[in-house]
C-alpha cells in the first residue's frame, strides 16, 4: 500500500490552492499545469541557470520556472521571470539586466489569465 507523501511547506501548499482555484476560475490551463508540476517532489522541480533563460528567450519575455532560478551564467537582456524560488545572485543579476524577478503570487496577481506566458523547464 503507497501513501502519498505531500509538502508540508505551508506556503508551497497555499500557492498550489491558489493556482487550481485561479486556474479553473479562468479556465487558464497554465496555472493547473504549473500547480501539477509543483506537486511533485523537489528533486523533481526545474532548476532553470540564467545561461539557459540568456540562451531561450528575447527582451520582455515573461518566463514562468516551476522551481528554482540559479545564478550560472550571463543574462544579456532584459527578461521577467517569476519562479518559485531564486538564489540571491541570480535574483541581482536579473534585475541588474533590466528584467524583473517575480514570485508566483506576483505573477498570478498581474496576469490571472495566464497569456502571453513562457514555461521553462
Amino acid at each position: 500500500m503507497s501513501r502519498q507523501i505531500r509538502s508540508t511547506n505551508p506556503l508551497l501548499r497555499r500557492l498550489l490552492r491558489l493556482l487550481r482555484t485561479e486556474g479553473r476560475k479562468n479556465r487558464a490551463k497554465i496555472w493547473l499545469d504549473l500547480a501539477g508540476r509543483l506537486e511533485g517532489s523537489r528533486r523533481s522541480r526545474a532548476e532553470v541557470n540564467l545561461s539557459s533563460l540568456d540562451r531561450y528567450t528575447t527582451d520582455g519575455n515573461t518566463v514562468v520556472v516551476p522551481g528554482k532560478i540559479l545564478a550560472a551564467g550571463r543574462l544579456n537582456h532584459p527578461v521577467n521571470v517569476a519562479a518559485f524560488k531564486f538564489s540571491a545572485a541570480a535574483r541581482r543579476k536579473v534585475i541588474a539586466a533590466g528584467g524583473s524577478a517575480f514570485t508566483l503570487n506576483q505573477l498570478l496577481e498581474q496576469n490571472p489569465s495566464g497569456k502571453d506566458l513562457k514555461l521553462m523547464e
